[in-house]
């Protein structure tokens, strides 16, 4: 075989040139397309008052003053005379985003808190033409309607000669407007006694409210002189009034706004519609410029006033030519703005040209280099590559060669896997024999028996776990050959499920078989299926329950049979299930364990049957494995006889070797008049049975001991109990040993109670470990009880000389305190901790700790007083004293500050109660310890 293997890559020079090169290509693209824009503002304008006219001469001021400054996004909405509608159309605008807002309010009052609120939230307002209620605003921009309404009252008393009858048509009621001009109106009447305000009526700016308020008062209005109104459209609809009724005398009629176009108020002054107009500027364009100064942070002024002037007769064409000329003017830019846009357009166009004629300029240039490199380059790497060829094919026919030696190490691996697993028999041979033998002999005790019984058992758990082993690698290495007889099904299960009845009878378990009538004949490895079938029946056995039932069902296909195995034990949880076939995987129950290689096994062997097996579990409820096996192919099956002969004889055998390691060894009764309160308190935390039952009968002897299977149920035993050292292992269910620990360490209940971790795992690291989470002695199994037991007594004894700062030196009955229950001993220990915890505070009192700990005072000095024989003053005075004494010892503190550590704020009263407990003063104490 001539295997070549080329490999064509640039080296890492020429990557990072090419990287580079593109990069300033890209550089060189954004560069070029980036287009610097000026930042672009939102403008909202909210219209609600005046004409028609007003508003659109208005919008067109604002406009012409946009089209000098390119690129503001400019939102206008008209309100049509409707204070709720402006309101939302302002609440939509902040929801646009906008960076600034300019409203001519229809009203004061109600748009005052809608004015307020966009201020608040940072965006200037500019309020056009009308004023709110509030000062809450960045700018104001319109003329002074005051100043107007005087105008106005100036102008008809020179029209009057100071004398006649005036009727005012004001606007809508409530806007300032209306109210500043009529002020002003009516002030400057005052000056001139001669003219009389005759009427007032409000047209609310309209033409057609104004002319049925006329209506409402037509003899005050033809017996009148001039008539005033507060804008052009109202004084129009008096002009049209008067002509409708012939008016017999010359009314003088004067409008406010002065409006230019058609319909405007210059026009109706120019066409003597009406006598004159007091100009009113909208402020469109005013409004735009002081709208930039407060966007571009320029200098600005809050109120700007605009000025006014009467336009009659005599200067409305003047007027009228400056606004046709503006018009014009804009209508110049607008259209030189367009040409611009056009050429720009243009610009960017022949721009975007040139740039890609530069860029693939560029990227020419630099490829060009880049094959040109590339050539020089080639010649390198083909002798590069020539020599990597060589060494590959070398090292692929070294790993050919490892290969076939690995696989031979791995057969040998085997080989002597399976011997020494068959070596491991013989001394389990020799174990169980004579263990036969002495269980025989009737002259053994009891508990020579039970220990006897707990070896046999675990000796054929060994042995169950060397031959699931053995099997496991078979099947790894595709070593277990398949050798399939002609059998009935039927009468091989009956054979398998008759040796399990005396061992279901044990735990009063119903085991039955049911199946066809007629008998089902197939073609299986009978030694396969035995094993599949003892182990999902073992299984069944150990976590069924007493007085539970095992059912097992034959039912035959047309292509397959399957045997079902159902019990109504603990069940699994679908988790459980999920993971059931997974190799070493053990569910998290405190029930016997094995190998994790039970099941596993079970469905590897199902599966060279060509079968299939499968489960139904429901925590609780019970399981049903169903295993569906092929007939199989006839053979002739001529050591089927030999097999059957020699079957029956090892069957019983086997099914020990699964059910023996499973049976609960028998549990030493208790002699419960015999049992006395012993000084020390014991818990054992274990999953194991055997070894729970081992440790619980050796300390039994001498300490009080309870017991826990779980870790959850250890942790509540270890708080209610309170007992004096914990023995514990670290793999348990619920909680880790670990776990269990950190936890008690940490809870001042416990925190002082020894624990000893036992655990098969003996690594450094898994040893630090454990002893990182607190736990005061680490013991790897296998371990011996008198090592065991040595430890715990050296724990035992450091607490006792630990003890003494719990109880100090009190006088009491000591017998008495050796014999205390576990409640006691319980209380003792929280009491000190409390007072310890407290010892400082010199107001420390009988009710402090009563409520501290929930009893009553009462009760709290009936039961120290039991319990110590003293009373609780004289317990916290000594603890005072004892804690003293050590710092005198062992701290560097003046006896003052040694009085006040130990809650007594006197010196002197202090170095009273010290001499009269030690029979010296607390000075000579300290020499006399120091010296």
């Amino acid at each position: 075989m001539n295997n070549q293997i080329f490999f064509k890559t640039y080296p890492i020079q020429r990557f990072n040139i090419c990287i580079s090169s593109l990069i300033f290509c890209l550089f060189f693209l954004t560069s070029c397309f980036k287009k610097q824009e000026a930042k672009k503002f939102t403008i909202g304008f909210s219209q609600c008052v005046g004409s028609d006219l007003w508003r659109k001469t208005m919008l067109e001021e604002m406009k012409m003053e946009l089209s000098l400054r390119s690129g503001t996004n400019f939102i206008y909405m008209d309100a049509n005379n409707s204070s709720k509608k402006q309101i939302l159309q302002v609440e939509e605008m902040i929801s646009d985003g906008i960076d600034l807002l300019i409203i001519s309010p229809n009203e004061a009052s109600p748009l005052t808190a809608i004015v307020e609120q966009v201020y608040d939230k940072g965006i200037p307002v500019i309020v056009l033409d009308r004023k709110t209620s509030s000062t809450q605003y960045t700018a104001y921009v319109g003329a002074e309607n005051y100043q107007v309404g005087k105008m106005a009252g100036q102008y008809i008393n020179k029209l009057l000669h100071g004398k006649g009858k005036v009727v005012e048509i004001l606007g809508l009621p409530g806007s300032s407007p209306a109210i500043e001009r009529d002020k002003g109106f009516s002030d400057e009447l005052r000056n001139f006694p001669g003219i009389k305000l005759e009427s007032q009526l409000y047209g609310n700016w309209i033409a057609g409210s104004t002319y049925q308020e006329l209506g409402k008062n037509k003899e005050k209005i033809l017996a009148s002189d001039a008539i005033f109104a507060h804008n052009d459209v109202m004084a129009a609809s008096a002009r049209a009034f008067l002509r409708y009724h012939k008016s017999s005398k010359p009314i003088k009629v004067i409008g406010v706004d002065a409006l230019p176009g058609a319909g405007g108020g210059l026009q109706m002054v120019s066409d003597k519609k009406i006598t004159a107009s007091v100009l009113y500027p909208t402020g469109g364009k005013e409004a735009i410029n002081i709208a930039f100064k407060i966007l571009n942070k320029e200098p600005f002024s809050k109120e700007n006033i605009l000025q006014s002037l009467v336009i009659d007769s005599t200067s409305v064409q003047l007027m009228k030519l400056q606004w046709a000329k503006v018009s014009s003017q804009q209508k110049d830019i607008e259209r030189q703005q367009t040409m611009l846009a056009d050429q720009l357009q243009i610009y960017d166009s022949q721009k975007l040209v040139l740039n890609i004629i530069v860029i693939t300029l560029v990227l020419a240039v630099i490829f060009g280099g880049l094959a040109f490199f590339s050539l020089l380059e080639n010649r390198k790497i083909n002798k590069s590559l020539e020599q990597k060829n060589a060494e590959i094919l070398d090292q692929r026919n070294q790993l050919l060669d490892a290969s076939a030696k690995i696989e031979a190490a791995t057969e040998d691996k085997l080989n002597f896997f399976t011997n020494i697993s068959h070596e491991f028999r013989t001394p389990l041979t020799l174990i169980l024999s004579p263990l036969e033998d002495l269980l025989k002999n009737s002259n053994i005790n009891a508990g020579e028996k039970r220990e006897l019984i707990m070896i046999q058992k675990n000796a054929y758990r060994l042995l169950k776990l060397v031959n699931e082993l053995i099997d496991y690698r078979k099947i790894g290495h595709q070593k277990f050959q398949v050798h399939p007889t002609r059998n009935k099904v039927q009468s091989f299960l009956n054979e398998i499920v008759e040796s399990f009845r005396y061992w279901a009878s044990k735990k009063d378990i119903a085991l039955k078989l049911s199946g066809p009538q007629e008998d089902i004949v197939a073609n299986f490895d009978t030694n396969i299926l035995e094993k599949v079938i003892l182990n999902l029946l073992s299984n069944a056995l150990k976590f069924t329950p007493s007085h539970g039932k095992i059912q097992v069902k034959l039912s035959g296909g047309e292509n397959d049979f399957s045997i079902e195995v159902t019990d109504n034990g603990s069940g699994m949880t679908q988790e459980e299930v999920h993971h059931v076939w997974d190799q070493f995987y053990q569910s998290n129950t405190n029930e016997s364990r094995g190998s994790g290689l039970g099941l596993s096994l079970t469905r590897e062997l199902v599966y060279l049957h060509g079968g299939t097996i499968e489960v139904q579990s429901s925590k609780w409820k019970g399981s049903t494995f169903t295993v569906v096996l092929p007939y199989g192919k006839t053979v002739i099956g001529e050591h089927l006889a030999l097999y059957a002969a020699d079957r029956s004889s090892t069957l019983t055998e086997q099914v020990k070797v699964f059910i023996t390691q499973d049976l609960p060894v028998e549990e030493k009764p208790q002699n419960l008049i015999q049992e006395h309160i012993k000084e020390y308190a014991v818990l054992i935390i274990e999953d194991n049975i055997d070894l729970l039952n081992y440790l619980r009968e050796k300390f039994a002897a001498n300490y009080e001991v309870f017991t826990a299977s779980t870790g959850n149920q250890g942790l509540h035993e270890a708080f209610e109990k309170i007992p004096d050292v914990i023995v514990s292992d670290v793999v348990i269910p619920g909680m880790s040993g670990k776990e269990i620990a950190k936890t008690l360490k940490t809870d001042l209940r416990t925190s002082h109670i020894p624990i000893i971790l036992l655990t098969a795992q003996g690594s450094p690291e898994q040893q630090i470990e454990g002893i990182n989470s607190m736990a005061d002695i680490y013991m790897t199994k296998p371990f011996h009880f008198d090592y065991l037991l040595a430890n715990i007594q050296n724990l035992l004894m450091n607490r006792m000389i630990l003890k003494e700062h719990y109880i100090s030196d009190i006088s009491g009955n000591t017998e008495k305190k050796s014999t205390l229950s576990i409640l006691d001993r319980k209380f003792l220990n929280d009491f000190a901790g409390i007072v310890e915890h407290h010892l400082s505070n010199e107001a420390l009192s009988v009710e402090d700790l009563a409520k501290t700990i929930g009893i009553s005072r009462i009760q709290l000095y009936r039961k120290v007083k039991a319990l110590l024989n003293c009373s609780i003053t004289d317990y916290i005075l000594n603890r005072r004293l004892k804690k003293a004494s050590y710092l005198l010892i062992n701290e560097d503190y003046s006896i003052s500050e040694i009085a006040f550590k130990v809650g007594i704020s006197s010196p002197t009263y202090f170095s009273t109660l010290f001499k009269s407990k030690y029979g010296i003063s607390p000075s000579e104490f300290k020499k006399k310890q120091s010296s």
